[in-house]
């Protein structure tokens, strides 16, 4: 069926956060700090900062999605950026809830390239037309996927009124 969604639950969440840090602790690698793709990505770089001793959080946003499959022409980073110079010769982990295109997370990984000592990947979901593959994948799906933050929608509607 074309509109079947794929469905991520509190609970599952918790799972994919516990499962995620595990394959970062298998595979050896050791991050400085974990860098989150906001907004989806908040929710799993706090859970794998708790779950891999990492009190090093930041974040960036970069927008791309505007809606249900609709998005802007190439992602842009929203202010304030991670300054750099904070990044120097650390071992990030970038977070995110989901590798769809992949444009963003290549976006991010190339923001980072030139200046830290090693960047890994990791995400709740992977698609298989994504233009990166993370380095740590909990699930992989073709179908949209609901998460638990977004599936309700806002309460409000900063473009002016009440939304539910």
């Amino acid at each position: 069926m074309a509109d079947e969604r794929e469905i991520l639950t509190w609970q599952n969440f918790g799972e994919a956060v516990d499962a995620l840090a595990h394959q970062v602790v298998d595979s050896g690698y050791e991050p400085d700090i974990v860098l989150s793709i906001a907004r989806g990505g908040l929710a799993l770089g706090m859970g794998l900062g708790y779950a891999l001793d990492v009190k090093n959080l930041s974040a960036v946003n970069v927008e791309f999605y505007t809606g249900v499959d609709t998005r802007l022409d190439v992602p842009i980073m929203l202010p304030p950026t991670p300054d750099v110079v904070d990044l120097t010769g650390l071992r990030v982990l970038i977070a995110d809830d989901v590798a769809d295109t992949g444009l963003t997370m290549k976006y991010v990984q190339e923001f980072c390239a030139d200046h830290v000592a090693e960047v890994r990947t990791a995400v709740v979901y992977y698609k298989p037309q994504s233009v990166v593959r993370p380095d740590f994948i909990w699930k992989t799906t073709d179908r949209w996927v609901d998460f638990p933050w977004s599936a309700a929608g806002p309460l409000v509607n900063r473009n002016g009124g009440k939304a539910h």
